[in-house]
């Protein structure tokens, strides 16, 4: 989970006029990360991208990379 920062905070009051406390419930003002995992048959974890910053994903001809290298090719 991302915890927002005090200005981010107040982005979320001021210009979204969105309260995430109340929305989530808690006053923890916490996000999901976006994450992206390959799992292999045996339940391991093969390859993962995780960002605190949710502008920020993997392109795809990353994942499909990591992909073919888990196949064996």
């Amino acid at each position: 989970m991302y915890r927002c920062p005090d200005r981010v905070r107040q982005v979320f009051l001021d210009v979204l006029e969105t309260d995430l406390a109340e929305y989530n419930g808690d006053d923890s003002w916490t996000l999901p990360m976006p994450a992206r995992y390959l799992v292999g048959g045996d339940g391991i974890v093969r390859w993962a991208s995780v960002s605190p910053d949710y502008t920020r994903r993997p392109d795809p001809v990353e994942t499909l990379q990591a992909l073919e290298e888990m196949r064996g090719g």
